[in-house]
């Protein structure tokens, strides 16, 4: 089929968006995606049949939405839609050779910004899929400006506002290209004057669209992607502005206007940049003030499933590989709060297994916890545990002789250690992570003559564990790629992970500063 062949790729169809895109003018932002299993079984294409003659019909509870695009004749063209980053392919039409095509659906559509997309899968203009799917739309590639929708007051503002772009837009476009190239101060003040005044324009028919018809998609898109600004900063007590005060009334009221049981918002292009913004300059790293800001935002959702399972994923997504040390704390919150009680019953088998197996993982090797005790062989033979070495640190060190990232890290590692770490008592395990490398593990050693603790885990012993199903040292630490680096306490507990090189040497550089390196 048609729609099936399609799938694998639609995702990746060249943006070329068209003048009334709401992208460029309503926003003004000048593993296998986790995100991606959450996308509705609804918005599954099906192959439909060709109309020679395509009517407006009432169709109870689904969809109807004729569409006429000259000059495409005799071919296929597809309805896609919005899913946070991702678009994704919703239906496909035939085209007749009137042009003549339709988009037809038993089930309604979730309600969103939608496209159409031309046989080359080229976006070729948007409109709204609000609660009425019964209208009909006319459109020439040729002026795209003037694409025509019948039957659905909302596309008609719409539209409406997307011809207002078009005849705004030129003339803005062209100031900001003056003001990139103003040649001194007084040039610059006066561009920013008249581009300010066209923002005004901009802004303003906002808002009248939202006093006006407050109840519209479209107002509440415009509400959604209102950004706050910051009235007067207050004066404090010394004589001096509040310094902080812009940060905290931005955090405060950026959500204003937006409710997450709104569904709709889940299909729009700007809904995840302002999350993505929201928590990547208003919510402080740490883990604990992340999960209050996730767990608050999944349980206002709860009611709409499609706002749920979306902002679910999105998290599962960032924070199960995280960009910085301790934020799987977040992922395993959500493990816990709902994947573990069954709140997520659309996932797979395979998705589900990963989530879990990931889960156990990251439990056992937590920031401030102890790491599991390690008991394996060295070079020559003889037993060796973690926990039997004494040292005020440990670094602990996964990796593969046969692995061209460990091959430069190894080394560099070693260099380190020899320069700074090995006169402060810092002792390095190297774990050999492939027992069938091991002549080849041996050998790098003694090329790089590394005097560190050697150790491996004969694959009998591997093999033993697996028939007990004992968890082994790659589930204990979380080795799933390589290098896999931790720094360890007196104790044995885990004061760093998943960081370079030098930022381990800084948090053992702090540690020792703090006085409290084997505590």
């Amino acid at each position: 089929m048609v729609i099936n062949k399609l799938k694998k790729t639609f995702s990746y169809f060249k943006d070329i968006f068209t003048t009334n895109s709401i992208v460029i003018y309503m926003m003004r932002f000048v593993f296998i995606s986790l995100a991606l299993f959450i996308i509705s079984h609804k918005s599954s294409a099906q192959t439909k049949t060709v109309k020679k003659s395509p009517v407006a019909t009432k169709t109870a509870g689904g969809y109807n939405i004729p569409v006429t695009i000259a000059p495409f004749k005799n071919t296929w063209i597809y309805l896609g839609c919005y899913f946070g980053k991702f678009k994704n392919l919703s239906d496909s039409a035939w085209l007749n050779e009137k042009s003549q095509g339709v988009f037809k659906g038993k089930e309604k559509l979730p309600q969103g910004i939608y496209f159409a997309v031309s046989p080359k899968k080229y976006l070729l203009f948007e409109f709204l899929m609000d609660k009425n799917q019964n209208f009909s739309i006319k459109a020439d590639t040729t002026k795209l400006s003037d694409v025509t929708i019948t039957g659905s007051p909302d596309n008609q503002m719409f539209q409406e506002y997307t011809r207002f772009l078009a005849q705004k837009t030129p003339a803005l476009n062209s100031l900001q290209k003056q003001l990139s190239e103003a040649k001194d101060a007084k040039d610059s003040l006066t561009i920013k004057s008249l581009i300010t005044i066209s923002n005004k324009e901009l802004d303003d028919y906002r808002e009248n669209v939202m006093k006006e018809k407050p109840t519209s998609m479209l107002s509440r898109f415009f509400f959604a992607m209102k950004r706050p600004e910051i009235p007067a900063v207050p004066v404090l007590p010394n004589g001096k502005k509040d310094s902080s005060y812009p940060y905290h009334y931005v955090k405060d009221n950026w959500w204003n206007g937006v409710s997450f049981d709104d569904e709709s918002l889940v299909r729009t292009p700007f809904f995840e940049p302002k999350l993505e913004e929201y928590f990547k300059y208003y919510v402080a790293p740490e883990p604990d003030s992340i999960i209050s800001e996730v767990n608050y935002m999944l349980l206002v959702s709860r009611e709409s499933r499609e706002m749920f399972k979306y902002l679910l994923g999105k998290f599962t997504d960032k924070y199960i590989n995280p960009e910085y040390m301790g934020q799987e704390k977040v992922f395993l919150f959500l493990f816990d709060k709902y994947f573990s009680k069954g709140d997520t019953a659309w996932l797979n088998k395979k998705q589900r297994k990963y989530i879990f197996d990931r889960a156990y993982s990251l439990m056992a090797n937590q920031l401030g916890e102890q790491g599991a005790d390690i008991q394996m062989l060295d070079t020559s033979g003889k037993a060796v545990s973690l926990y039997s070495i004494k040292a005020p640190y440990t670094f602990l060190t996964f990796w593969d002789p046969n692995c061209g990232h460990c091959k430069e890290t190894v080394p560099r590692i070693d260099s380190i250690y020899q320069a700074k770490w090995k006169a402060l008592g810092v002792k390095i395990v190297g774990v050999n992570v492939d027992d069938g490398a091991n002549e080849a593990w041996k050998k790098f050693i003694n090329e790089h003559k590394l005097e560190w603790i050697n150790i491996y885990q004969p694959r009998s012993v591997k093999e033993e564990e697996a028939k007990k199903g004992v968890a082994n040292f790659r589930q204990l630490y979380d080795v799933y790629k390589t290098p896999t680096l931790y720094l360890l306490d007196a104790q044995k507990r885990i004061i760093g992970k998943m960081l370079s090189i030098e930022q381990f040497d800084d948090v053992l550089r702090a540690k020792i500063k703090n006085g409290v390196s084997s505590k």
